[in-house]
Order: C-alpha cells, then sequence, then structure tokens
C-alpha cells in the first residue's frame, strides 16, 4: 500500500485513530504486532496553533512506530493549514484530516462529521491543509449524514481534486456512532469513483472480515479499530491472512505478555503516575472474555505503581497458567 511517498510494503493494515486510545504505548503494541501505519488520536488544530501543552503532547512519537499519520481536526482552513505544519515540522508521515467524528463537542465547532454537510468549507480546508505541507495528505469520513453514501463520495472526489493522497471510508453515517452496521458498498462506490487508494474501515472483527471487506470493495487497506484494543494481534493475524499464511492463533499467554508489554510502554512514554491512572481503567480491555476478568478489573483500580501493576498481572496469570507467569516480574 503506497500513499503518496510513504510505501507499507506489503503491509495492508492501518490502526484506526480512536480518541483517547490510540496513544503512544498502543501505537507500539500495534507496530509490534505487524500493523503497516498507526494513526494518532484526533488532535484539535486550535490546540496545536495556540500552542497547548497538552495537545502538543499528543503528537509525541518513536522512531519504531513509523510511518505515523497524525490526525488532526477543526473548521478554520488557515488555522487548520498552520496546524498541518506544526504536525509536518514534528516528524509525521503523513497528514490526517478528521472529517468523520460524531461527537456533539466536535460537530457544534463544525468540525469532523459537520465537514461532510458542507462541502465548501471541507474542500476550503482541504486544499489550504494541501498548499501549507509536503507530506503525503489523507482524510478519514463517514457515510455522511444518511445512508445514501452520496455525501462520502461528493467529500472523497474533492479531497482527490485538491491533492489528497488517500481517503479512508467509515461507512456509517454521523447519527449512527457505532451502531448498526457498515455499508461496505460505500466503500467499493469511494474505490470505484477515486483513483487515489482507498482505505476500508468498519465491522472488521477478524482477519476473516478483512478478507471479505477487500474482496467485496477492492480497496487497497483495511482499517482497524475498536477490534485491535486489547487485541493488537489481529494486525499479524490479517497479514497473516493476506499473503495467504497460516494464521497466528492468539491464546491467553499472548495476551498476557502484550499486557504486560503495554504496562511497560506507557511507564515509559508516559511517566509512572500518569500511566497508573490511565492504566486503573485501560488494562482490563486486554483481558476482555478471559477467565477471572471481573475479578482482575477489581484488583487493578487503585494502581500506583509499575511495580504493582505487574504484580497483580503475574497473581492473575498465576490464577490460571502458572507455568505462563515466569518472567512478568
Amino acid at each position: 500500500m503506497k500513499i503518496g511517498a510513504v510505501d507499507t510494503g506489503a503491509a495492508v493494515t492501518v490502526f484506526a485513530p480512536l480518541a483517547g486510545i490510540t496513544h503512544l504505548p498502543m501505537r507500539i503494541l500495534a507496530k509490534e504486532a505487524g500493523c503497516g501505519l498507526v494513526c494518532s488520536e484526533m488532535i484539535s488544530s486550535n490546540g496545536l496553533v495556540y500552542g497547548s501543552e497538552k495537545t502538543i503532547r499528543l503528537m509525541d512519537s518513536d522512531p519504531f512506530e513509523k510511518p505515523l499519520s497524525i490526525q488532526i481536526f477543526g473548521a478554520d482552513p488557515a488555522i487548520m493549514a498552520r496546524a498541518a505544519q506544526l504536525v509536518e515540522a514534528s516528524g509525521a508521515d503523513i497528514l490526517d484530516i478528521n472529517c468523520g467524528c460524531s461527537v456533539k463537542k466536535i460537530l457544534k465547532s463544525r468540525s469532523g462529521a459537520a465537514l461532510m454537510r458542507d462541502s465548501v468549507r471541507a474542500g476550503q480546508i482541504i486544499a489550504a491543509v494541501r498548499k501549507a505541507i509536503s507530506i503525503p495528505l489523507t482524510i478519514k469520513i463517514r457515510s455522511g449524514w444518511d445512508p445514501s453514501g452520496n455525501q462520502a463520495l461528493e467529500i472523497a472526489r474533492i479531497a482527490e481534486d485538491n491533492g489528497a493522497d488517500a481517503v479512508a471510508v467509515h461507512p456509517r453515517t454521523a447519527t449512527q456512532g457505532f451502531g448498526g452496521h457498515a455499508d461496505w458498498r460505500i466503500i467499493a462506490a469511494v474505490k470505484a469513483s477515486l483513483s487515489i487508494p482507498v482505505i476500508g474501515n468498519g465491522d472488521v472483527n477478524s482477519a476473516d472480515d478483512a478478507l471479505e471487506m477487500m474482496a467485496q470493495t477492492r480497496c487497497d487497506g483495511v482499517m482497524v479499530g475498536r477490534a485491535a484494543i486489547g487485541n493488537p494481534m489481529i494486525f499479524r493475524q490479517i497479514q497473516a491472512a493476506v499473503e495467504k499464511r497460516t494464521v497466528p492463533v492468539v491464546t491467553d499467554a499472548d495476551r498476557i505478555r502484550i499486557l504486560t508489554d503495554y504496562v511497560r510502554a506507557a511507564v515509559r512514554y508516559l511517566g509512572e503516575d500518569a500511566a497508573c491512572r490511565m492504566m486503573r481503567s485501560r488494562l482490563s480491555w486486554f483481558v476482555k472474555g478471559m477467565p477471572r476478568a471481573t475479578s482482575f478489573r477489581q484488583s487493578i483500580r487503585f494502581l500506583a505503581s509499575e511495580k504493582e501493576a505487574l504484580s497483580r498481572i503475574r497473581d492473575y496469570a498465576e490464577s490460571f497458567f502458572p507455568e505462563d507467569s515466569e518472567g512478568l516480574s
């Protein structure tokens, strides 16, 4: 898959931008699992331009995760263009514009999915950003505000006409959120109408789903979001299936090891205090569906140190496969 000058080689997978989730530690796990392209959570263009330290920190990166796409949102073409320059200066490989977020706060600011019913503003933003940067430019869209997909087709064509290098399509309407089903026919329609790469997103929960999406839509890449939370190995499974290799089975022991890696990465990149506060709610993602997951979730509610987190994981692992819990201290 090639997006402008960025070539992911044989890898066809993309880790979807997820607010509050696709921070650096999570992206590192995805990259270790073979993900072709990782993307930051969406970042406010206003926050970047006006120097918000908290916002700027969302661009923290590591050479290991390259190529990296950083996604920004906003409604002012000039501010978006300046924010895009800051993103490029940070070392990002790709700049992505969010045209799909349907959270009320984002819609009130005329950003995200609001741009899908304001094609003039969307075109102005894409054109301004394209002129401001030299790295590849992509956009992420939804179906639009009705199930027809007509707005997706319109915005996708506008993006291509204004120099975008790829389009990611999540074929749910703005009012659906994450409910209902993704209409992959819209991905196929967008792919058929463009000459630039199209990345499909929505309802990819397994390697088989990824193969089916690619077969049905002819999309160039597969973007995975919620299914990768706590299970980054899905990227390795998808790539194996695409290459017609044996798809690896993810065992409970594998998930414990990934969980341990996440703890260490979170502490390394975020600092122990901030990491522990975050992990009190996040570590349970990795044990969903595993034995005694509820008791583990209760045990991490007041984590205060990396040592304590690893101890809780070790105790949990020893409760059902002690032979695999060595090396977690």
